[in-house]
């Protein structure tokens, strides 16, 4: 009987690893409507607590409405939730401490916490990965070791993601591979 449960949990966990399966079904999933189309994203609390209750917070006080994409990078990531078209960021709350040692990795179609060089510095800007990123993953406690902490996956839309990678970029205003016609995001809700 233990090694068919544990059989059981290995393959639930491979087909997960594969995008095929949600790692819970009762998880939350988060709706990100943009001018190129939908994305949705399964969010993973009981790996990224503090994290994901971060985020459901901007999303249900409507901070990502009128927000751009403001980083775009084909086959590495795309960037936003923090500047409104005019480049002028938006209010943001406290920063949260780093969830990157949780286990997950920036594969292709995660979301994480964009942040600053400090560690500890993810307000409510995000990215998704389009590519396997490694680079990107917890290697250590040490400033440059302590890599971006994953909190959720794309279950539908990947597709508007690697869409709005391919947008025609410029340098403007301090922001590089910056859309040179805005992708907003229109809205954001929890499904």
């Amino acid at each position: 009987m233990m090694q068919k449960g544990c059989g059981l949990l290995m393959l639930s966990a491979l087909l997960w690893s594969l995008g095929l399966v949600p790692l819970s079904a009762q998880n939350p999933t988060v709706v990100i409507d943009t001018s190129l189309g939908r994305i949705v994203v399964e969010l993973y609390p009981a790996k990224a607590p503090t994290t994901v209750q971060n985020f459901l917070q901007y999303v249900r006080t409507g901070h990502y409405e009128g927000t751009i994409f403001h980083r775009v990078i084909p086959y590495f990531v795309i960037q936003g939730g923090g500047f409104t078209p005019a480049l002028k960021e938006k209010p943001n709350r406290k920063p949260i401490p780093n969830e990157a040692d949780n286990g997950l990795q920036n594969l292709r179609g995660t979301i994480a916490m964009a942040r600053t060089p400090n560690p500890h510095s993810a307000m409510s800007q995000f990215f998704i990965n389009l590519s396997d990123n490694a680079t990107l993953n917890h290697r250590g406690k040490t400033q440059q070791e302590w890599g971006y902490a994953v909190f959720g996956k794309v279950i539908t839309g990947m597709q508007v993601a690697e869409g709005i990678a391919q947008a025609p970029t410029t340098n403007r205003a301090g922001h590089r591979n910056l859309p040179i016609l805005p992708v907003k995001i229109n809205k954001v809700w929890i499904q």
